[in-house]
């Protein structure tokens, strides 16, 4: 059987293996039983999701198989990622799911596990779980007074709320006009009632799931959308969440993007000048851009690079004491604040950086100009189970391509962890000729595969 944890967590389309009902029932069954051979907890597991239609089948599949192994349920409803993370830790969880699939459609779901301090589990638990899916695991069935029990917390989202809250001591917004784009997911209600709650004018956008819209035409997916509402309405700035509101992108009032890298410095700046970065340094990936970096370089701030996902990021920062990463796509984990990627919580300290600053966005939040950067992504059969970037034929046209341009351009080729797509990056100073290198590359690798 392929493995069927990714870079992040189990994802698929919904009613198709591996995301299945049965597949999530034995996930939960799996997972208790690893818990209790790893540890002596709390007995307990929260669970929480986004607003796909799925997610209601997922919930009760993972219940199921939770309870039918002891383990008692804390149901939180729609959450943000960062959400379930923290609440793992604070309650002292054993674990901590989120059902979702981030910035994919509604079509797509998928099973993130979180440990018991709101990390990522890693590499061993997985397998440690997918191991136990290749048995018979009815042998571990619980006895019927030992089944578990299930509740929902109520007041999970208030909770949150005023953990991000308390990162800012009495921050206030009662000058900003704010635009918020929800994604129709897990942030609808919670965004716009915080920044209300801090004083904002928020003018609210996809805030009304239905099961099927998420990530629809809107979200930091389609920044667009955001883009011609901050224009419309004269905001000072836009904020942009994808479906499970662990990554953010921004507009200022011009209807600039504000990107993860961009976000990531300002962080990075507003931190180092109240002496709060640790070790002055930033944790990126590879695919940060190059004008990111030389900023930071200027304002003697070192950056660190990893393998593309927010767990290698975090991994990074654990391992090695830093408190700021993320990638460019807009996660940003503030590791004094959150185990995980949090948009929320991100676009609160740019706000704050904001203010501070006393000037426009537009102005205060250029800090740097971008290095010409092309990305392309290549689908491929949904029904592939080999990595097509192990074609000889492919890694010896990207290794030649990375050879005959390494004084001018950054290549860089890779397979998504989360969805069946080659993505290729190149980055240079000549616009024409990185776009005629990705499209070398494209079209080469789609002849191929």
């Amino acid at each position: 059987m392929a493995r069927i944890f990714g870079t992040d967590g189990i994802r698929g389309y919904a009613n198709i293996y591996p995301m299945t009902a049965d597949l999530a029932l034995k996930v939960g069954m799996a997972a208790a039983i690893h818990l209790s051979k790893k540890i002596q907890g709390t007995n307990r597991v929260l669970i929480g999701k986004d607003t796909r239609l799925s997610g209601y089948m997922f919930e009760t599949a993972l219940t199921a198989g939770l309870t039918s192994m002891g383990k008692d349920v804390l149901l939180l409803g729609p959450m943000p990622t960062p959400a379930v993370a923290l609440l793992t830790k604070t309650m002292r969880a054993d674990l901590g799911i989120m059902i979702s699939a981030s910035h994919n459609p509604y079509y797509d779901n998928g099973i993130k596990l979180f440990d018991k301090n709101g990390y990522k589990l890693s590499d061993e638990d997985e397998d440690a779980i997918e191991k136990l899916l290749s048995q018979d695991l009815n042998e571990y069935l619980t006895k019927a007074h030992s089944i578990g029990r299930v509740s929902r917390l109520k007041e999970s989202s208030g909770r949150y709320i005023q953990h991000v809250k308390s990162a800012f001591n009495g921050i206030g917004l009662s000058k900003m006009k704010i635009a918020v784009d929800c994604s129709n997911g897990s942030n609808y209600n919670i965004a716009p009632t915080l920044l209300y709650e801090l004083g904002a004018e928020v003018i609210p956008i996809a805030v009304a799931p239905n099961g099927l819209n998420i990530n629809e035409n809107c979200g930091s997916t389609h920044i667009e959308n955001l883009r011609g509402k901050v224009l419309e309405t004269g905001a000072d700035v836009g904020i942009a969440f994808d479906g499970d509101a662990d990554r953010v992108l921004m507009v200022d009032e011009k209807g600039n993007i504000i990107d993860g890298d961009n976000i990531l410095a300002i962080i990075a700046t507003k931190l180092k000048k109240e002496g709060k970065l640790n070790k002055n340094t930033v944790v990126g990936t590879v695919m940060a851009n190059m004008g990111f970096e030389k900023y930071l370089s200027s304002q003697g701030i070192s950056l660190v690079r990893t393998a593309v996902g927010d767990r290698y990021v975090s991994e990074a920062m654990e391992s090695n004491g830093y408190n700021l990463g993320g990638e460019q796509s807009g996660h940003v984990i503030l590791k004094d604040y959150s185990t995980t990627g949090d948009g929320l919580l991100a676009s609160l300290f740019v706000l704050a950086y904001i203010l501070e600053s006393g000037e426009k966005a537009s102005k205060c939040c250029k800090l740097y100009s971008p290095s010409p950067q092309i990305l392309k992504n290549l689908r491929y059969s949904d029904t592939a189970t080999e990595n097509p970037l192990e074609n000889d034929n492919i890694k010896t046209h990207i290794a030649n391509k990375q050879k005959e341009h390494a004084d001018v351009a950054r290549i860089l080729v890779r397979k998504s962890g989360t969805e069946k797509l080659i993505r290729v990056m190149v980055e240079g100073e000549d616009s024409a000729l990185i776009n005629a290198i990705a499209e070398d590359l494209v079209a080469y690798i789609n002849s191929c595969i």
